[in-house]
């Protein structure tokens, strides 16, 4: 017999399940969208580098063309330059050395893409990993899709592939996205139409880049991730957010550890039954505070920092307080 608790887990595995689906076609929509037609091979397409700027009219014209399919041509590695708009930043050397075992015994499978520079060469937008392993498999050229397209589709596409592929880290997410907002102007709902993601996850993302910078470079190291960044900007002093982050690194903290140390950094001291501590003043200050509450019939409170500060005086009527108020006026 089920129980309730089994019928429970199956519905919450098949909704997770569902969820991830959605993303992962979601995501796919997206890329669809920026290049919607898959590719068609052309036989007898070879090149040689000496041969790119002599048939670079006709490849612009052809990616200009709506005509359904792309065709994949043998481009020569180093005429293709460095994709500007890549956003992953560590590349997992024994994967790229697996990558180029497999390159070497069945070729590139999938072809990169890329567009074409007015000076003949190539700029890459999807498949640094395949560049790169294909150099360390000895190769000399690779399979490419040639299409035009503008920088900020090439941006989008990039950021679209590594997100299908989840290889970028929540700090390298979060600069993607910045850069859409930055140099096209896009809103974080229009980032998240592109790329198959929520607007709130954008605007999580992107508020990870408030974080000081040596708790960002904890973020791209690795030593901290997602969770653990969103609970270090729920601290309320700023300044406190480094000191807890290699706190939470040193002492190896959960997720539940570092929320309950958080709050309790955020809320005074008596909200734990503890006393709240006295300010230390200096023996000046207090000497002329004491003299003012004698002078005033008030308490009063000075808060000094360096020669720096301000006084606080507390009254308890409105007597109180227009007795102060002449006082201070100097009438009597």
């Amino acid at each position: 017999m089920t129980t309730t608790a089994e019928r429970v887990s199956d519905s919450t595995t098949e909704k997770t399940a569902d969820k991830v689906m959605d993303k992962r076609r979601a995501l796919g929509r997206g890329l669809d969208s920026l290049l919607p037609s898959g590719p068609r091979v052309v036989a007898g397409t070879a090149m040689a580098a000496g041969a790119v700027s002599a048939v670079l009219p006709e490849l612009q014209a052809q990616a200009a063309r709506p005509e359904p399919g792309d065709a994949v041509l043998r481009i020569a590695l180093d005429q293709i330059d460095e994709n500007p708009y890549q956003t992953r930043q560590a590349f997992d050397a024994a994967a790229l050395r697996e990558l180029a075992d497999s390159i070497r015994a069945n070729g590139v499978v999938q072809p990169i893409v890329l567009r074409p520079k007015s000076d003949g060469r190539f700029v890459l937008i999807l498949g640094e990993r395949r560049c790169r392993a294909a150099k360390l498999a000895g190769e000399t050229s690779i399979a490419a899709i040639v299409r035009r397209v503008s920088d900020q589709q090439a941006a989008e596409m990039t950021i679209v592939e590594n997100l299908q592929r989840q290889d970028l880290n929540c700090l390298e997410q979060a600069n993607a996205f910045a850069r859409l907002s930055r140099e096209f102007g896009l809103t974080q709902e229009q980032i998240g139409q592109r790329t198959g993601c929520s607007r709130e996850s954008v605007s999580n993302y992107m508020r990870l880049l408030k974080l000081p910078d040596v708790v960002q470079r904890y973020l791209a190291d690795g030593l901290l991730g997602f969770s653990e960044a969103r609970v270090l900007l729920q601290i309320a002093n700023p300044h406190s957010i480094p000191y807890i982050a290699k706190e939470a690194i040193d002492k190896k903290m959960s997720v539940a550890q570092l929320i309950e140390r958080v709050d309790r950094l955020n809320l005074p001291p008596q909200a734990f039954g503890e006393p709240a501590p006295e300010p230390k003043l200096d023996p000046n200050v207090r000497a002329a505070q004491t003299d003012l509450e004698r002078v005033l019939g008030v308490r009063v409170r000075i808060n000094d920092r360096k020669g720096k500060g301000k006084i606080v005086i507390e009254y308890a009527s409105l007597e109180d307080f227009d007795r102060v108020l002449e006082m201070l006026k100097g009438k009597s």
